[in-house]
């Protein structure tokens, strides 16, 4: 009971976190650190960016989070898919008969630009006798 003209005091109620935002800021750097593991990271920073853009739609209190999902997420796609562009470029020219027209030159062109790659696992393909 308050006496007449007091009003009773209540503690200032935390700020509300918003769990969109925090759940794309998250999965924003778990995209940018999976692209080392061969563009595993784009999945999540394709939904890091949904999430990030969502909260930011809605409006809610905690904006720093979404705004730092969506950067991280969109930079995680951008590279991504320049690695993978890059990547495909790379096979195609391999792959052109009229530049390696035999198997063991282009097998050498693959060698050559993907040192990463393993080369022995073509013995390992199933033959038909």
């Amino acid at each position: 009971m308050t006496l007449p003209g007091y009003q009773t005091y209540s503690p200032p109620s935390p700020p509300k976190r918003s769990m969109l935002a925090r759940s794309s800021q998250v999965l924003g750097i778990v995209g940018l650190v999976g692209l080392i593991l061969c563009l595993a990271g784009v999945i999540p920073a394709l939904v890091g960016l949904v999430l990030g853009t969502v909260a930011l739609v809605r409006g809610d209190a905690d904006r720093k989070p979404a705004i730092v999902g969506v950067v991280c997420s969109a930079l995680a796609l951008v590279v991504g898919a320049v690695a993978l562009v890059w990547l495909l470029t790379k096979a195609a020219e391999c792959g052109d008969e009229t530049r390696y027209p035999d198997d063991s030159s282009r097998r050498g062109c693959v060698e050559r630009e993907f040192p990463f790659a393993d080369g022995n696992s073509a013995r390992y393909t199933a033959t038909t006798p």
